[in-house]
């Protein structure tokens, strides 16, 4: 048992670390973010035909060497490329244009087509469509918890429940900001899971407690 306590007080420990530093990171440095969700700047060219996208990549990846470059087909007929970047220069565009004039044939100027850019999409932004969905689901989960392990005690349960995943979120949002790891198309899908297998462990701890529990008061009758 005092084994036990000593390993909680150490992850606990280490947790309280990984927040504390993912405060700092996030404070002094923010986050990583995805291209498509960060500052940048695209160019759209209308080729009126089709084409691939590992052909446009081959131009994108000699022109804009060492660059990471978003492109898309876009339009109804998808006869337009856009191609976005952190940044684009306008020798990069010139040679762009140049490069699919002569792989498509086409005659696009470099006078006639302007460089968009694009302003960067805050984390809350990206977030907030989910909070709604997430909340209802998460009162539901509450609800049903509180009914089902009343004898453990149904505040007590929820207090514990809210905590942990509060605990757990926090820990994956600072992991996130410290390993620098991209925020954007897998942040949602990253928070999905551990709030999953956080309740999946609750659960599983909550059951074994209402067992032992059960039990204890069929001894007490006996």
């Amino acid at each position: 048992m005092k084994d036990m306590s000593k390993k909680t007080k150490i992850l606990s420990a280490i947790i309280l670390l990984i927040i504390i530093a993912g405060i700092i990171v996030i404070a002094t440095k923010g986050f990583n973010f995805d291209l498509k969700y960060e500052k940048s700047q695209k160019v759209e060219l209308y080729l009126q035909q089709n084409f691939e996208i590992n052909d446009i990549k081959e131009i994108t990846d000699e022109v804009m060497q060492g660059k990471q470059v978003i492109i898309q087909k876009v339009e109804v007929f998808e006869d337009t490329v856009s191609i976005t970047a952190t940044e684009i220069t306008d020798e990069e565009k010139a040679n762009l244009i140049t490069k699919i004039n002569e792989k498509y044939g086409t005659e696009l100027s470099a006078d006639t087509i302007e460089i968009e850019n694009i302003p960067h999409t805050r984390a809350r932004d990206i977030i907030m469509p989910y909070v709604l969905p997430f909340a209802i689901a998460t009162v539901i989960i509450l609800a049903y918890m509180a009914v089902r392990y009343h004898k453990l005690g149904s505040m007590k349960i929820i207090l514990k429940t809210i905590g942990m995943n509060i605990v757990t979120q926090a820990t994956l949002i600072s992991l996130i900001a410290i390993t620098r790891i991209p925020f954007g198309r897998l942040t949602i899908p990253m928070v999905l899971a551990v709030y999953l297998l956080t309740m999946v462990g609750l659960t599983a701890k909550f059951e074994k407690n209402l067992l032992n529990k059960k039990e204890e008061e069929k001894k007490d009758k006996g």
